[in-house]
């Protein structure tokens, strides 16, 4: 604990006494696997109160659990931190890098919900208030994390939940089953790993945000997602760009960029976990 505690306060400083950068950042190890060290990197509001306990949106990177890069939600992280919110880039274990299975990258997004709700109070950021995002692979761990029982680390604290309050899904790859994305390598156990076969009441309020010519999620599962998740009461917002592939959301493609972030800046305006005010440019 003291580590962390040395780490965030590094970042806080930072924060109560810079006034040349846009959002503070620092690295937190969340995880020793082995020799494998998994790290978050932290993106903190300009200015926070001491006082104060912050939303927390946590982002998972794509790349089909095979690869990918924590920087891949650098800039909607940037904006949201602008926003008031704290903003965590998560490692997790890969095939290229690390030679391990999907369910492995479940393991570790699980542990990651985990240690932010363990450390709320050193991170300044609210438990009851922390929002699972990612893109494809990522988005996928993320619905995981809110409903997917097993796949937990063996040295987790199993009586900490690592079930977000809230999702923001960038085109999940939310079907495991037959004929759904990463079947071959999943196989029988889509069962008890794919969010789409796992959703019961309780789940939390979703965004579900799919291009119509996305080539690995068809828009008819993400309304069946959405017909599920509305049967148990919970709430989901599908947010269909038309003409759009896999992928839209990311910065390259900059006005899609800029339409899912607003996208999910109002969702998260809905919840009661942003205020209106003060507006941020989107850049």
């Amino acid at each position: 604990m003291r580590r962390i505690v040395t780490h965030f306060s590094i970042c806080f400083i930072l924060l109560l006494f810079s006034r040349t950068v846009s959002s503070a950042q620092e690295l937190l190890l969340y995880k020793t696997v082995d020799t494998t060290q998994l790290f978050i990197e932290v993106r903190c509001p300009e200015q926070m109160s001491p006082s104060k306990e912050y939303p927390a949106l946590v982002f998972f990177f794509g790349g089909g659990w095979v690869s990918g890069s924590r920087a891949q939600f650098e800039h909607q992280a940037d904006y949201f931190a602008k926003r008031g919110m704290v903003c965590f880039l998560v490692d997790y274990r890969t095939r290229n890098e690390h030679k391990t299975s999907p369910f492995e990258s479940l393991k570790d997004a699980k542990s990651a919900v985990r240690y932010l709700r363990a450390y709320a109070d050193e991170l300044h950021i609210d438990p009851d208030k922390i929002i699972a995002s990612g893109g494809s692979a990522g988005a996928h761990l993320a619905a995981a994390t809110a409903l997917i029982e097993g796949y937990n680390e063996g040295t987790d604290d199993l009586d900490i939940s690592p079930v977000p309050n809230a999702l923001i899904l960038f085109n999940p790859v939310i079907d495991n089953g037959p004929g759904g994305y990463g079947f071959e390598r999943i196989g029988d156990q889509y069962k008890d790993f794919s969010p789409l076969h796992n959703i019961e009441a309780g789940a939390p309020p979703t965004l579900f945000l799919l291009g119509t010519k996305d080539n690995l999620v068809p828009v008819v599962t993400a309304q069946y997602y959405q017909m599920v998740m509305e049967k148990v009461g919970s709430r989901c917002d599908l947010v269909l760009y038309e003409d759009q592939p896999h992928g839209f959301f990311n910065y390259t493609n900059f006005d899609y960029y800029k339409k899912t972030v607003q996208a999910s800046d109002d969702f998260l305006q809905s919840l009661g976990y942003l205020q209106k005010e003060p507006e941020v440019k989107i850049e």
